[in-house]
């Protein structure tokens, strides 16, 4: 099969799929799973915005007729759309629900993001006549102790400012000259932003994608086996710290309660990322966390940063200010043990 033919959507990042040949199967709606790979046929781009993404990490634009492969997942996003590949009817179609090749079944969406590609089901990507899975392609690993002192980065909503803070963190413990690993545990699946996190200087970076789930929307008993996975391959870095991001909110499906239960013992210091000062209340109650910073669109004007500080009791800064870095140094410096 001419591998050339296909648009190879990051989520295929994990695979062989562009280097070697495979085979084209329909198979009943009853065989589909979570993370099966299927080709589509793009029916309708959607806006002409609407980029899809790489495995390099790099964005790509598209045409109707165009073949892609993407994986079987779920989306469940507040502030943009929901989906499911458990919701495609009888005609086959559905959405490509992020732009690393999630599909499935659009099932809602906000009045504020363009129409999403459309796309129908030509056959799962087959070898020796059995489906290709993310997880058929994750080498088994020992699992090992975690013990990695963890800087973790929590939103009260998708786009609240995480990976933003998360970088400006991560470049001050790479001018420290520490090792640092990078991580998103929870989320729907798309490289950019641990890459967002590579480009600053971590040494390595991995997600969900890496341990074979294309987001963490899953049962689960069985996401904790996989989250078991993934902080065994995060200890093997043997970082100085590891900088661990929870994609979208913890109150959201997409397991991110068991990801913050398992780390919690080892988390130094926590930036909550928040839309606003009410949001942050609400997480903390929720969840039993006092950030030790609120960052992110709440921390924007001064007026949301005396609401944080007078309702929660918790520091608020704006870390893309550079006034705030001398603050935020001394507080990373003095939670981890690591001098900045």
């Amino acid at each position: 099969m001419n591998s050339h033919k296909y648009i190879f959507t990051s989520l295929t990042r994990i695979t062989d799929l562009a280097e070697r040949t495979f085979d084209l199967k329909k198979m009943d709606f009853g065989q589909w799973a979570t993370g099966d790979y299927v080709v589509t046929e793009i029916v309708d781009p959607g806006s002409n915005t609407l980029l899809l993404e790489l495995p390099n990490g790099r964005m790509r634009g598209v045409i109707g007729g165009e073949m892609v492969i993407g994986a079987l997942g779920e989306r469940f996003a507040t502030l943009e759309a929901t989906g499911t590949w458990k919701k495609v009817g009888e005609d086959l179609k559905m959405n490509v629900l992020t732009g690393a090749g999630l599909l499935g079944k659009l099932t809602s969406k906000s009045a504020f993001i363009p129409n999403m590609m459309e796309v129908l089901y030509k056959g799962h990507v087959v070898r020796n006549d059995s489906k290709l899975t993310m997880q058929g392609f994750i080498e088994p690993i020992v699992d090992i102790p975690f013990n990695t002192p963890v800087v973790l980065f929590v939103g009260t909503s998708m786009s609240a400012g995480k990976t933003t803070s998360a970088r400006i963190v991560t470049n001050l413990f790479k001018l420290a000259g520490y090792k640092v690993v990078g991580a998103k545990l929870t989320g729907a699946g798309r490289y950019k932003d641990i890459l967002a996190i590579k480009d600053v200087g971590a040494d390595v970076v991995m997600d969900f994608v890496d341990a074979g789930l294309p987001s963490s929307i899953y049962p689960k008993e069985k996401y904790k086996e996989i989250l078991k996975h993934l902080l065994s391959r995060i200890a093997l870095q043997k970082a100085d710290v590891a900088i661990i991001e929870i994609g979208a909110s913890p109150l959201e499906p997409y397991n991110g309660d068991c990801a913050i239960e398992a780390i919690r013992d080892h988390v130094r210091c926590t930036i909550l990322a928040a839309s606003d000062p009410y949001a942050v209340y609400g997480l903390m109650k929720a969840f039993d966390i006092v950030p030790d910073i609120v960052t992110g669109i709440a921390s924007n004007t001064l007026a949301g940063i005396e609401m944080v500080e007078k309702l929660c009791k918790v520091k608020a800064l704006n870390l893309i200010d550079a006034s705030t870095t001398g603050a935020l140094k001394n507080l990373l410096s003095k939670k981890t043990g690591l001098p900045l």
